[in-house]
């Protein structure tokens, strides 16, 4: 009785642990930003033109073609890094829609506490 009383108390314990890992998919609609860098000036940096740490044209393209982490994020502010195959070959699917506005439908989870959403594809919505 105690070895499956041990054996459910270690599988209970194992699936919580493992809950956040889960995702489900959802379509999420956002302007694509630099995440690094908006997240260090969320006034001055959703654009491609960044204010952090100096006036620095076309920031967040050089820093998605170096493979950096590119988010999208929403209206009401949430931020969700991307990840998969939009986020392949140092972002080449992403490069071009950068401060665009597009819908994303992927996989989202909660990875501590950061939202990401892993994706192969988008839909562009506005420029």
């Amino acid at each position: 009785m105690r070895k499956t009383s041990a054996a459910l108390t270690v599988a209970a314990f194992i699936v919580a642990l493992g809950a956040p890992a889960f995702a489900k998919t959802e379509t999420v609609k956002g302007q694509i930003v630099d995440q690094s860098c908006f997240m260090k000036d969320k006034e001055n940096n959703k654009g491609v033109d960044h204010k952090m740490p100096a006036d620095t044209k076309d920031c967040a393209i050089a820093c998605a073609k170096m493979g950096r982490p590119m988010a999208l994020l929403t209206a009401e502010g949430k931020v969700y890094e991307i990840a998969g195959g939009l986020a392949a070959d140092k972002n080449a699917k992403i490069v071009p829609h950068i401060s665009h506005t597009v819908e994303i439908t992927g996989d989202v989870m909660d990875h501590d506490g950061k939202m990401m959403i892993t994706a192969d594809a988008l839909k562009m919505i506005s420029r």
